[in-house]
């Protein structure tokens, strides 16, 4: 389940540098899922070559980048991945007697991703990275205010069906990193979150995350027999 910042993740772990390894970061290609800044991801790893990447991780930088898989192929055969990622840093590591792991994993930024040809000596994909900045832009007050109160409204309807769900804000956190945040926990469509990844001005993010959770919350209103499932 997708989860938000905590306190108890926002000291670093020795060694953990996303900006360190930006020349050579190892990619994570996951379906549906696209990483925000300051968001927390659980993950568990199983497959052969994502522990040989994670133990690349371990001992150098702690650090990787989520890449949003998005159909077709590149021109090696792989599956193609979103030119931009989340760029994060595994905050906490739990090694299993089998050779698994369980991992927290912390976005620390938007990344532009430019992929490394693959080695037959590594498994697992790695690409030279961008940091990318926020544009100078100033999101008005009442737009930072109405985003955070759709985004409850949305929360509390999927409540009422789902009385585990949880959703939280921090309220110190500013317009672009509300929206980063109600994008990471609220957005359903993967599509539509990689879109709000990309977007790099602040006002643009908060009207599209906006305009998806007034969808969203349109049809989850919607008399169950008018429901068009997909």
């Amino acid at each position: 389940m997708s989860e938000r910042r905590s306190d108890s993740l926002s000291k670093l772990p020795p060694r953990a540098s996303l900006e360190g390894a930006l020349g050579a970061i190892p990619v994570f290609p996951l379906p549906q899922v696209v990483l925000f800044p300051d968001a927390v991801l659980p993950l568990h790893i199983f497959e052969p070559r994502y522990r040989l990447m994670l133990d690349h991780c371990l001992a150098t930088h702690r650090a990787l980048a989520v890449a949003h898989l998005i159909g077709g192929e590149d021109r090696h055969g792989r599956p193609r991945i979103a030119a931009v990622g989340g760029g994060a840093v595994v905050v906490q590591h739990q090694a299993l007697a089998d050779g698994r792991s369980n991992i927290v994993l912390l976005g620390q930024a938007r990344l532009q991703l430019d992929e490394l040809d693959p080695e037959p000596s590594r498994p697992f994909r790695m690409a030279r990275a961008t940091i990318l900045e926020d544009l100078p832009a100033t999101v008005p007050a009442h737009d930072r205010t109405a985003l955070l109160a759709t985004a409850s409204m949305f929360a509390s309807e999927v409540r009422k069906h789902d009385p585990q769900f949880t959703f939280d804000v921090p309220q110190a956190t500013d317009a672009a990193q509300v929206a980063d945040l109600c994008a990471f926990q609220l957005v359903v469509d993967a599509a539509a979150r990689q879109a709000i990844l990309d977007e790099l001005d602040p006002r643009a993010r908060v009207e599209m995350v906006l305009a998806q959770l007034a969808l969203q919350h349109a049809a989850i209103m919607r008399p169950a027999g008018d429901r068009v499932l997909n």
